[in-house]
């Protein structure tokens, strides 16, 4: 969610119980635009937080004049001093993968794994590294799959320019009531899968500059959306039963929206059963 913004957005999406102490509040306030200054970024998300055993995790996303291009991702254990994360590779998400349990709160404590995956952990020996996984490393990896799989945005909210880029949408005005309540009116914010699968018939009525990625309607498994109205039915708020902490707010016919976790970084595995 939009920095500038973040005291008013938490309290819209707080119904689920989410939120931010004060002091926190207030550091992050404080934090997070010298963040944009000293980086040089466009703007700043407030991610949101993951909490560990023994500390939590703050993460922050800057963005560049392409919207769609790999946000910087930053962490924080009080609010106020800034770590940069390394880009996610597909070694850590495979690695990550394998790794259950709570998070520490130590970005360097080493998990060992030898005691997950033996295999994994002779080839590393083989290629001369050693067989342990940082949860600095973990912790890059959850936040690329939370956002690759619950980040999401409004139709309309952006555009994609014929040259390729994507920027915000100037006359992206929020979607009417009505729209705000269909899971097809929401994108998830990454490269597109599906889309590439649908044959040139089922294209044909799509608007290649704003309907440029995957809808939320055919997320597998169905059902792993929960669409309630709160604020008295002025606020439509999407919280993900797969990766439990995520909310999303969209205030209709208003610009206002943003999505925020609060969890423990852990996937809802159990979520097929329960459904």
């Amino acid at each position: 969610m939009e920095a500038q913004s973040l005291p008013a957005a938490l309290a819209l999406v707080a119904g689920g119980g989410a939120g931010l102490s004060p002091e926190k509040r207030a550091a992050l306030g404080a934090s997070l635009p010298l963040l944009q200054r000293d980086y040089r970024f466009e703007r700043v998300w407030f991610w949101g937080c993951i909490q560990g055993l023994r500390g939590a995790y703050y993460i922050a996303e800057g963005l560049g004049p392409d919207r769609a291009a790999p946000r910087s991702r930053l962490y924080s254990l009080n609010c106020l001093d800034w770590s940069l994360l390394t880009p996610a590779t597909k070694e850590m998400l495979a690695q990550a993968e394998q790794l259950k349990g709570r998070f520490q709160g130590d970005p360097s404590f080493e998990y060992s794994l030898a005691e997950i995956n033996a295999e994994a952990a002779a080839r590393l020996i083989e290629g001369g590294k050693e067989p342990v996984i940082k949860e600095e490393a973990r912790l890059i990896a959850t936040i690329e799959q939370i956002d690759r799989a619950v980040g999401i945005v409004p139709r309309g909210a952006f555009v994609k320019t014929p040259l390729g880029p994507v920027h915000e949408n100037r006359h992206f005005e929020g979607l009417s009531l009505v729209e705000a309540q269909k899971l097809s009116s929401y994108f998830h914010f990454t490269e597109p899968v599906n889309l590439k699968n649908k044959t040139l018939l089922e294209k044909a009525d799509l608007d290649p500059s704003t309907d440029f990625l995957d809808s939320l309607e055919h997320d597998i498994p169905q059902g792993s959306w929960s669409i309630q109205l709160e604020k008295g039915g002025t606020v439509v708020v999407l919280r993900s039963l797969l990766w439990l902490g995520l909310t999303f707010y969209h205030v209709p016919m208003t610009k206002q929206f943003g999505y925020v976790y609060f969890g423990t970084g852990e996937k809802n595995l159990d979520l097929p059963f329960m459904l």
